[in-house]
């Protein structure tokens, strides 16, 4: 990302009231050694760490529990070239903290996928960025806005 690319970079606070707003984002892990990229929705918490609710047998959780992981969100328009993209990087734990999990019974993202034991996974916020590119506006000053036949 540089300053001359188009895009706007977005502070902590912009990229998580962004997030705060879409119900679908992408886990990104670690897998066999290899990057893997999973779509699940989830919700903020109050100090801006990403929480997932998941089967308890995951392939997921064993993958992220205890690992740094990046949660990617998104708002895409393709018609008008708008839109920002925002990646939370830092640790993923499962909760075991019972009052936690309380709290997250009734706060928390309910899953897509109920299974019969589910726990909730939360990815700390460490590192937040995101940027934005807003409707055909280049710093070029090149209009991006594509007419259709």
């Amino acid at each position: 990302m540089y300053p001359s690319d188009g895009f706007r970079e977005l502070g902590r606070q912009e990229c998580l009231r962004l997030m705060a707003r879409v119900p679908v984002g992408r886990i990104v892990f670690t897998r066999r050694a290899l990057p893997a990229v999973l779509p699940v929705n989830f919700r903020l918490d109050a100090d801006g760490a990403v929480l997932l609710r998941t089967a308890a047998d995951s392939e997921l959780v064993r993958a992220v529990d205890g690992a740094v992981v990046a949660f990617e969100a998104d708002d895409i328009d393709p018609d008008r070239h708008a839109g920002w993209s925002v990646v939370v990087t830092g640790p993923a734990r499962v909760v075991t903290d019972t009052a936690e999990q309380r709290r997250l019974a009734v706060t928390g993202p309910v899953s897509w996928a109920p299974s019969a034991r589910e726990v909730f996974v939360r990815v700390e916020s460490e590192l937040v960025s995101g940027r934005e590119l807003v409707a055909g506006r280049s710093l070029y000053g090149v209009s991006l806005a594509i007419t259709k036949s």
